[in-house]
């Protein structure tokens, strides 16, 4: 038998299994949607029959939680913020501090920001591009080395010199930069006439033999034929400093204080020249000082945002006017904040500068609700009691703010997780949720209470911010122009019920809406731009998004006026001709004896400049005509005490480890040598690949060994670091739209939001390419948040849409945009009027912050 029906002819027993399906999984929809709509009603009756609980229970939590505030922690390591908290790089310094320590040899790893350790640097470089290299400043180079030589660090009791808390050499004498010796030898070569002194680069030669490499020390460099030095436009010292224990850390730290303050003293008695300071507390410093650069601006911001929030929710009607839930809403979000920090204080949870942005995300979601709740007041009916309204208030606008809220937590849940692995990207987000949580809890009780005593206000028909009764249109004709202007109002038994839907229609985004707006944006002449503007907007997009880059440039995250920023371009500038020193660990016991091993490891260098021993001393053994073939025994025994016979080598006596066995044999069961290689501008890309290369390289090689300089830490994984929180928040948002089809009255609701999510997320990403942001923490949790924000606004326009059947398309999106486009404006204009501010914080970090969430 074939059935025949609505499905038409060719139909059968499956056709009709699969409409029946439809229908059971339509009535399902409708069946939760309008249960769920019933229990907010309920929950809204229920919040205006106790009005005063609600209001009152969440301001004494928020006290109560947020008075811990006020003795707030700061998280000093930048490293445990920013860098991959689980990463091979930590395994191999943990391996290489093991074996070579730290101590003895942290001034070998060079690094421009990530040098282990305390220390002071400077940058010494003329206005005038002079030769740092002649007379003058090599003089005035060595007075201001002697001037921090002898800087002090007065305790109880004892004065602390440079000598005192210095990083010593074998000899017992503090270690400097070798490019202090070569000045030393260029002082007094000049001051007994001798002209061949000769100044090498990268490596150079000093008096007592030895080789040393001035790559990192000098700068901006001209050579003439063979490498000889013919000018140098700056010069780089480093001050490495001892911090064994706690009271000599407290001294370092001191000891870098003063040592800023110094150069900077020396720099106003010496304007001919420029000088940049940094030390190993710079880049903490300055990533704070956000916060402290920020606070006025985030104060202007407060004020324009409250002044948007309440002309937002005023209008002509003094009874109708709601200037004090526009306040409130943004009370609502603060109350939320203040939580979220008390618990995050008592969980022992640290305050670091990207806090910044978690009020921002709260503005943005916590206002949207606020005025879609006030939008919903707008639709009831004014002869309902306030009860009434209220429970239709919730029935109506907090299953969609409840759904938004709930994607809010999956997304940044999944941040919060382990599976993220920048400590600071998750922290961020574990707040977030926290805050965000109770923001939902807060917006359904104090705001509820409040929406229920400005709605008594509103029936009793008295003055929305004076709260005294409004007098009759008779008595108000006897009064003065500016008392009628002050208490003009519309009094229901002077409207018919036609007129009553249109009472609200004073409102001046109501009206800007139903009168121009939606009627501009449906007229058939517009579309074809409408579309064509989006077409552009995914050209440049696309354009941008095929040139995304990972930055792990930690001076991206600091105020701007900085010493951190100042060094950073100066180093950038004057030595980036090569790359950090990195650390090459043989950490297995091998035939260093054999000509082939040796003929290896060489290989694997090849192409680097090698600042180390081991080349070095093969030449020297060869010069001594001495066989690299002989036993272990007699290499090992040479080995060693070459060092004590060859001045040259005692600078390098503690690249090799040594192990007596129990028949008194020596071994050498590890070994390093220290390399750098030729890089060009983009020294951060390039120093990555060559990291990833060389990885491969220690998988596969015949020899054990690893690499390592300390910016690895920082930059080992972390596009795939960076990028964790995003893709397993897109992936939580797509499962979270795929399940909460059946909370909806039509699964084509969430398709729509799926592709206009993806479409705002690449038009965000291709602009941020195009604004010069890297793709790096900061940006990811905007981009977190982009996701988020374009669902709270895109989702009730999309189900209103959807869900229309009677009339045209062009009449539902004139109809969607009537009931949820002035929530939208309202919270959208609040949001950009908070981060205009921004814009004009000296701090890279907020700028990220506004350029990505503006975008979004």
């Amino acid at each position: 038998m074939v059935l025949r029906g609505p499905w038409g002819s060719r139909g059968g027993p499956g056709a009709a299994l699969a409409l029946l399906r439809a229908l059971r999984t339509r009535m399902l929809r409708q069946v939760l949607h309008r249960g769920l709509g019933t229990s907010f009603s309920r929950l809204g009756h229920f919040v205006a029959s106790h009005p005063v609980f609600f209001a009152s229970a969440p301001v004494l939590i928020s006290i109560l939680l947020g008075a811990s505030f006020s003795r707030y922690q700061v998280e000093e390591s930048v490293e445990h913020l920013l860098a991959p908290t689980h990463s091979l790089a930590k395994i191999e310094r943990n391996l290489v501090d093991s074996l070579f320590p730290v101590n003895r040899s942290k001034h070998r790893l060079y690094s421009d920001l990530q040098t282990p350790g305390r220390y002071g640097r400077v940058i010494i470089t003329s206005f005038r591009k002079a030769n740092m290299l002649d007379q003058h400043h090599t003089d005035l180079i060595l007075k201001l080395h002697s001037a921090v030589t002898r800087i002090q660090v007065q305790r109880p009791g004892f004065n602390y010199t440079f000598a005192h808390i210095c990083i010593l050499n074998n000899d017992k004498t503090c270690i400097v930069d070798d490019i202090v010796h070569v000045l030393e030898e260029l002082k007094a070569a000049r001051s007994s006439n001798r002209t061949n002194f000769a100044i090498t680069y990268p490596i150079t030669h000093l008096k007592d033999g030895r080789e040393v490499y001035n790559g990192h020390q000098l700068g901006g460099v001209t050579v003439h034929s063979k490498d000889r030095v013919k000018s140098a436009e700056a010069i780089q010292l480093t001050y490495y400093l001892q911090a064994i224990n706690s009271l000599n850390d407290m001294v370092a730290e001191k000891w870098e204080s003063i040592f800023c303050d110094t150069v900077e003293l020396f720099q106003k008695s010496n304007r001919k020249v420029k000088m940049y300071p940094f030390t190993s507390s710079s880049l903490k410093e300055d990533f704070q000082k956000t916060s402290r650069v920020s606070e006025r601006y985030l104060i202007t911001s407060l004020v324009l945002v409250v002044t948007l929030a309440i002309l937002c929710c005023s209008m002509q009607d003094c009874v109708r006017s709601k200037p004090w839930l526009g306040l409130l809403g943004l009370l609502t979000v603060t109350l939320a904040t203040l939580t979220a920090a008390g618990i995050i204080n008592l969980t022992g949870g640290k305050y670091n500068s990207t806090f910044l942005g978690i009020p921002f995300v709260m503005l943005g979601h916590g206002l949207y609700g606020t005025f879609e709740m006030l939008s919903s007041w707008r639709k009831t009916r004014e002869d309902q009691h306030v009860k009434e309204r209220t429970a239709a208030v919730f029935a109506d606008s907090m299953l969609s703010f409840s759904l938004t809220t709930a994607m809010y937590l999956v997304t940044f849940g999944i941040g919060a997780s382990p599976f993220t692995n920048i400590e600071a990207a998750r922290i961020f987000c574990c707040n977030s949720c926290i805050a965000i949580f109770f923001n939902y809890l807060y917006v359904l009780s104090f705001y509820g209470s409040s929406l229920v005593f400005t709605g008594y206000i509103e029936n009793n028909y008295q003055h929305s911010i004076f709260c005294r009764k409004v007098p009759k249109p008779e008595v108000l004709q006897e009064k003065p122009a500016w008392y009628r202007f002050l208490l003009t109002a519309r009094f229901s038994e002077d409207t018919t019920d036609s007129e009553e839907t249109n009472t609200y229609e004073s409102h001046l985004l109501v009206w800007f809406l139903k009168r121009y707006y939606c009627d501009w944006i449906t007229n058939t002449y517009v579309k074809p731009f409408v579309v064509l503007f989006y077409l552009v907007y995914i050209s440049f997009a696309l354009m941008g998004y095929l040139q995304v880059s990972e930055g792990s440039d930690l001076s991206n995250i600091v105020a701007t006026a900085t010493r951190t920023i100042e060094y950073t371009t100066a180093q950038q500038k004057y030595f980036s001709n090569y790359s950090p020193v990195i650390g090459f660990y043989i950490y297995e016991s091998i035939e260093y004896w054999n000509t082939s091993v040796q003929e290896d490891v060489l290989e694997y260098t090849k192409g680097f400049v090698r600042i180390s021993w081991f080349e070095s001393y093969l030449n020297y053994l060869r010069k001594l005509n001495i066989s690299t073939g002989l036993p272990k025994k007699n290499f090992t025994d040479m080995l060693r005490n070459s060092f004590l016979k060859a001045p040259q080598f005692a600078h390098f006596s503690e690249d090799i480890i040594f192990s007596k066995k129990y028949n008194n044999e020596v071994d050498v069961v590890a070994s390093r040598m220290f390399l750098v290689a030729k890089t060009m501008e983009t020294k951060r890309e390039e120093l990555y690949d060559l990291l990833e290369t060389l990885r491969k390289l220690s998988l596969t090689s015949k020899v054990k060994f690893i690499v390592f300089n300390p910016s690895f830490v920082y930059m080992d994984r972390y596009a795939s670091s960076v990028g964790a929180p995003l893709q397993n928040s897109c992936i939580s948002a797509l499962f979270l739209l795929f399940f909460s089809a059946f909370l909806v009255a039509d699964s084509l609701i969430n398709v729509w939001l799926t592709l206009t999510v993806a479409s705002v997320e690449f038009g965000v990403i291709g602009f941020m390419t195009l604004w010069k942001v890297e793709l790096d923490c900061i940006s990811v949790l905007c981009l977190i948040y982009g996701i988020n924000y374009t669902i709270d606004n895109c989702a009730p326009l999309l189900s209103t849409f959807v869900l229309g059947k009677e009339f045209t398309r062009t009449k539902w999106v004139k109809n969607a945009l009537e009931v949820h486009g002035v929530a939208i404006l309202q919270s959208y204009l609040c949001y950009i009027v908070g981060l205009i501010p921004l814009a004009a914080v000296p701090s890279n970090l907020t700028r990220t912050l506004f350029s990505l969430q503006d975008s979004s």
